[in-house]
Order: C-alpha cells, then structure tokens, then sequence
C-alpha cells in the first residue's frame, strides 16, 4: 500500500475539480466519486505495468525461421541466442538482471518478419532485437525498428544492402547491426575460388528468386565483372520443390565449368542432384547456405566437393569453438548443428548486444545504439575476437575476408577446404 501512496496523491493533485467543487447532489456526489475511483485504479494499473517491466528484465527480440526451407539457419540461430542467454543469466543477468528473449517464427515471409516488427515495438516491450535470417524479411521489416529507434542485431542474414539502408549521412543514425559475412564478400570468395584458384573462366550462375537469390547474383557478376569475366549463363528459379532439370540442363549446354550458386538447401540439393542424374560432373561454389543440413541430407553423396564460405564449421578450429561446441552439446545432445554459422553468429551477436546494455545501462534504443558504436568491452567470441567491432559509420562486425573460411563437404561434413591454410593461401 505505501507504493501505491504517491501515484494516488498526484492523480488527486492533478484533478483539483474533483476534490474543491462541491457537489450539491447525491448524483453529482455518485459521478465524483466514480471518478476519483477510476483515476485511482488507473494511478494503480500504470504502476503496476511499470513494476512488471521492471521485473520482466530485458526483453530481447528473437525473430527468425523456426519451420520452413530456412529452418536449419533458423532453429540454430535460436539456439545459438538462447545459449548466450542462459551463460548471460546465469552470471547474473544485466546489471542484475536477466535476459528475457521473446521469440516469434517469421516463416522466411516478408509481410509476417514486418508484423512481428510491429508487435515487438508496439506491444512486446522489447529493448533490442537479434536475429532474421533471409534477406526478404531483413529487408521488409527492419525500416519499423529504424523509425522506432529499436536497435536491430542481424545475426543471419547476407544481403549486401541490409546495413546500408538508413546509412549516414542520409540518416544521422543507424539503427541495423549485423554480425554476419555480407554477400559483397561472399561473392568475392566464391569468384575468388573460381576464377583465380581454380582458373575457371565459363561460370554459370543459378539463384533463387528471393532478393536474397537476387542481390547475391548481382555481387557474383561484380565480383566477375571486377576480373573482365561474365557468366556464360544466369538462371532463376523459385522455391519449394522446383525442377532443376532445366536451368542446370542450360548450363550444360553453355559448356560452364562450374555453378555458382545463390538459394537455400532444399533447391541447391536438387541442384546436385540434377547434375548426377545428368551424369555432369561439375563443381558448385556457392555461398554458404551450401552447408545446410537440408543441402547435406537431401543431396548425400551429390553434396560431395561442394565449397562455400562460413564463419564456423562443425569440426571446431580453435579452443573458443571447442568450448562452444561442448556447450552446445551440453545444452542440446550430441547431435550435430544444422547449421554452425549461424549458431555461432547469433551467440556473438547476442554477447555484443549484452555488452551493449551493461554500458549504456538504460533500455533507451539511442543509448544502447551509441554503446554498439563505441564498444569498450572485447567480445571473446566464436567467430571471432571483437574489439570496437561496430563504428558510427560502420555497422558490419565481420567486414573482411581473412574471417571466414572455405568450406568443403567431405563425406556428408563440412570441413576446411584448405585445411591449416582456410584461405587457400
């Protein structure tokens, strides 16, 4: 009753009306007191909504593909982010206390990632938001978390475009962080892989029909264009069980040595597939959603030789890894991660946003926003070591090529393409 004293006296001191006029009928005296009744009560609710906030700790956002083709990157994410969140709880929350994450399954579609944006500003009370996975729902939604001064963590999604948006000087801040290798890299390697590598000079390039498809076909045709090189053949297609046959019988019929390719699992193993029924062996460099648990599993031994960039593989590389794998396995039994990179990049961008909320101290977006720019906490991370990893200007915590390696699926696994040289170097 003594929390409640203060908010009833100023709900009384702000209706002086009510309590000075005099009331010269038993209605009138009925309605007053109505009122004044209702002004408490209201008085009452607001604090306790304050209080329960207060309770809740920090709510953190979680939006990503949890069914679906993009599953594997989705579910991984998740988990990757629930793992930095009970070592963050575990140690004692956020200045005492803990992280609350508050998950939503956007399905890889566009128009539900925008509605779950809305939701988490408007009614879910959340401080931050990690995750998206597809380039499509990145695209769709993040201008919501923008214009409410949300900060927004894209721990999975490549698109080159994501972090440019709202990009200074168009916009004095910037509200999209991302902890992923954007495409404008990804290409760069796979070009790299294949043109100056491997001396390949007929590449055709089959991508999906996403803007994730979209935008990587339009780095890979840089990245050739940058070595005088055009694809001899560029080829479409859509998701959800399309027939490969024709886009990779094209390519055969343009005499391309190699596939590079841009899409998701379950297409890029009909891809594969396609190709041994044809009984064409030719080799696909691709980015990194070639390494998939749906492009392993449904193409088998069709997946063999394929290469791609990633961030982490399932063989860890280093003790930081080791010891996130055990973790992992602990949390979540022996089995292997559908998809480590993703993993691997949503725990990262999880701890950097914890570092975020420990400096700002506040669960003011601009605040936390500016404490992302200027980390003064080194992130010891899976991926990597991240000191200062984002900058006013520069919202990309993986922004060179030296971070990723080349993969390679060996034997249903990913592992180093390069082995104790990932780079080829």
């Amino acid at each position: 009753m003594t929390r409640m004293k203060l908010p009833m006296q100023k709900a009384a001191a702000d209706c002086p009306s009510i309590l000075l006029r005099p009331a010269t009928t038993p209605m009138s005296q009925r309605r007053l007191l109505a009122i004044l009744r209702l002004a408490l009560v209201t008085a009452g609710l607001l604090l306790f909504a304050a209080g329960a906030r207060a309770a809740d700790g920090w709510r953190i956002g979680v939006s990503g593909p949890f069914t679906g083709g993009s599953a594997p990157m989705g579910l991984s994410m998740r988990d990757g982010i629930r793992l930095a969140a009970a070592e963050i709880n575990a140690a004692g929350g956020i200045l005492g206390e803990p992280l609350v994450l508050i998950e939503r399954d956007d399905e890889s579609r566009p128009e539900l990632g925008v509605r779950i944006a809305q939701d988490f500003v408007v009614r879910a009370n959340v401080v931050a938001v990690v995750g998206i996975v597809n380039t499509g729902v990145a695209l769709a939604s993040q201008r919501i978390y923008q214009n409410a001064r949300l900060p927004m963590l894209t721990a999975v999604a490549t698109g080159t475009i994501i972090t440019k948006q709202f990009h200074p000087p168009q916009y004095a801040d910037n509200y999209i962080f991302r902890v992923s290798v954007n495409d404008s890299i990804q290409a760069e390697m796979i070009v790299a892989e294949a043109v100056d590598k491997r001396r390949f000079t007929r590449l055709a390039i089959l991508h999906d029909s996403t803007n994730y498809g979209l935008l990587g076909r339009e780095d890979l045709e840089a990245a050739l264009a940058r070595r005088g090189l055009k694809p001899v053949l560029v080829e479409r297609f859509d998701l959800r069980g399309a027939d490969m046959t024709k886009q990779v019988s094209r390519a055969r019929a343009a005499d391309a040595q190699a596939l590079l390719t841009y899409g998701i699992g379950p297409e890029l193993a009909s891809i594969a597939n396609v190709t041994a029924r044809l009984g064409w062996s030719v080799p696909l460099i691709g980015s990194w959603t070639l390494s998939m648990s749906n492009f392993l599993d449904n193409a088998g031994p069709n997946a063999e030789g394929a290469r791609m960039p990633q961030t982490m593989l399932q063989e860890p590389q280093n003790a930081r890894q080791r010891s996130f794998i055990a973790a992992w396995r602990k949390a979540y039994g022996p089995a292997r991660i559908a998809s480590p990179s993703a993993a691997a990049q949503a725990y990262d961008a999880l701890m950097m946003l914890a570092a975020a909320l420990r400096q700002s101290g506040t669960r003011d977006g601009s605040a936390i926003r500016a404490a992302l720019e200027n980390l003064q906490e080194p992130i010891d991370g899976v991926v990597q070591r991240y000191e200062r990893p984002f900058s006013h200007t520069d919202h990309e915590a993986i922004d060179s090529a030296q971070v990723p390696v080349l993969g390679e699926v060996r034997n249903g696994k990913v592992v180093s393409a390069y082995g104790a040289t990932p780079h080829g170097k």
